[in-house]
């Protein structure tokens, strides 16, 4: 009998086969043949098949992956999602009041402030993170202790971690999705994730659809993100020579307006994005999404002065996680000399956030235009 039913055959073609696969993990994570064993994460990230025969052809991997559009408008009413970038209840600049924290962030150290408040108020059991292992690579991690929370905050690195090595191959994108597949053995029933903006759409479309674990993911913390980069030691050698500086001395990384790498000696190389769009993954350049829309607080370093954290705040509950940890003291606002300069500076924000989200937006479609036949009706434009 035919089906409408859309299977992993189907992610295969219309993903995979047009390079728009962001190797999140959340189609293998989240398959409901996962105990018979009918997908497995591949040697270079890639979901394929383990054993087609166990495959339940149920089409769960199909809806929930971040480049499928098929759930967004019941998305849409889930998150209360408003146009041009989703809900906005309030914008702030703010910091933390942690020194451990502040020096160790990218930004102002708001993310770990807030799931440090969430843990010590028994709000959350674990908070779902990534972790710089090296310079330019991160990992997922399940922290479920404030050691291990403010251990992944920022992208700074210390002389735990390994020299980059040649032949080696980095990314910034971390695939925290597949640390979700541990939550179903039921042990942590309250989470906090933090993730890029395709990661939140997977998981906020597992909700939609009721599938477990994602029921235990009570707070979505997004962060800004124009691109992720993967790229090998030829590439990253590249930007040393051209740059002038030594990978050995970099103290951390970050995306703002465009790329920032700060030194030990206190130099801070700027790339614009430009120069860098031949490293990014690809399917970064056809995600339509970079202020994490469907999230509950979205967080990034653009239009805040250097150790401030731009926060977008999208929902209640991320409203009451905000204001609780401000009413605590684990952050504080960025203060103004007159009410006039403070409304200035975030209408500022505010369209700057806008014009990053269009930009975004507009380089997908053109992307994906690319491919006859694969431009979803929700990615045009405003």
């Amino acid at each position: 009998m035919e089906t409408d039913v859309k299977t992993f055959h189907d992610l295969i073609r219309l993903v995979q086969q047009n390079n728009f696969c962001g190797k999140c993990g959340g189609c293998v994570a989240f398959c409901s043949a996962d105990n018979l064993g009918a997908l497995e994460v591949g040697p270079d990230g890639m979901p394929v098949f383990a054993d087609e025969e166990k495959c339940l052809k149920c089409g769960i991997c199909y809806m929930i992956c971040p480049n499928i559009r098929d759930l967004d408008e019941e998305l849409k009413k889930k998150t209360k999602w408003e146009p041009p970038i989703g809900p906005i209840k309030d914008l702030v600049s703010a910091q933390t009041t942690n020194p451990t924290v502040g020096e160790r962030c990218t930004d102002g150290g708001v993310v770990t402030s807030l799931l440090l408040y969430l843990l010590d108020n028994h709000m959350i059991d674990a908070a779902l993170v990534s972790r710089s292992d090296g310079p330019f690579h991160r990992g997922p991690m399940l922290a479920t202790s404030g050691e291990e929370i403010i251990s992944a905050s920022g992208s700074h690195y210390d002389e735990s971690f390994s020299v980059i090595e040649l032949g080696s191959h980095y990314s910034t994108y971390s695939p925290a999705m597949q640390e979700l597949k541990s939550l179903r053995k039921g042990l942590i029933d309250r989470v906090a994730m933090v993730g890029t903006p395709c990661q939140i759409h997977t998981v906020r479309k597992m909700q939609v659809l009721g599938i477990i674990p994602s029921d235990v993911i009570k707070y979505c913390f997004g962060l800004f993100c124009m691109e992720n980069f993967s790229f090998n030691d030829i590439q990253l050698r590249h930007l040393e020579k051209k740059y002038g500086f030594d990978l050995t001395q970099v103290s951390k990384v970050n995306v703002k307006e465009d790329f920032f790498i700060y030194l030990k000696d206190d130099r801070v190389i700027h790339i614009p994005f430009e120069e860098i769009d031949s490293i990014a993954r690809p399917a970064c350049l056809v995600c339509p999404d970079f202020s994490a829309e469907f999230s509950d607080i979205s967080f990034g370093g653009l239009g805040s002065p250097e150790g401030y954290t731009t926060t977008l705040i999208r929902s209640e509950r991320g409203k009451i996680v905000y204001r609780g940890a401000l009413t605590a003291g684990y952050i504080k606002e960025r203060k103004y000399s007159s009410a006039e300069k403070a409304r200035a500076d975030l209408i500022k924000f505010q369209r700057m956030i806008i014009d990053f989200s269009q930009r975004k937006k507009e380089r997908a479609l053109k992307n994906r235009g690319a491919v006859a036949g694969f431009i979803p009706p929700s990615l045009t434009p405003p």
